[in-house]
């Protein structure tokens, strides 16, 4: 436990820089559904975008919201660093659990525009945009000014 708070600053770098990665990969790989959704399946522009989500998704969503579990779960192990009984906590906790199950959706539809099977408008990969951006304001909020 005493290498955890010893590197607490640097872990709490590596969260935060993979936080950032994670984020921007969320961002855009529903901003792509949007533009795919505007080609024909089998279509040369189609298979452009294939090749973008899958490389987007695999080399750099996945790795980073590997590291930002990894070192959030440092982050939490260390002594005094969370207060177990503040909702703040719980709260976060529950925006990112929802955040888990938002990438876990545009992993999924990464798979149906791989099969030429996307059935959902480019008005819900929109709409669906907006998922992540209001779940990264809920956590920042929690953990930065910690309401309750």
């Amino acid at each position: 436990m005493n290498l955890l708070l010893t590197a607490y600053p640097w872990i709490k770098a590596l969260h935060v820089i993979s936080v950032i990665a994670w984020m921007a990969g969320m961002f855009y790989l529903p901003r792509l559904y949007v533009y795919h959704c505007e080609t024909t399946p089998g279509s040369a522009e189609s298979e452009r975008f294939k090749v973008m989500e899958y490389k987007l998704l695999r080399f750099i969503i996945n790795p980073a919201m590997v590291a930002t579990f990894c070192f959030g779960s440092a982050l939490a192990s260390t002594p005094g660093a969370v207060d177990w009984h503040a909702g703040w906590w719980w709260t976060k906790l529950a925006a990112l659990l929802l955040m888990f199950g938002f990438h876990g959706a545009i992993s999924k539809w990464r798979r149906l525009f791989m099969e030429d099977r996307n059935q959902k408008p480019a008005r819900f990969y929109r709409m669906a945009n907006e998922v992540p951006t209001v779940l990264m304001i809920v956590i920042v909020i929690m953990v930065i000014v910690r309401p309750f």
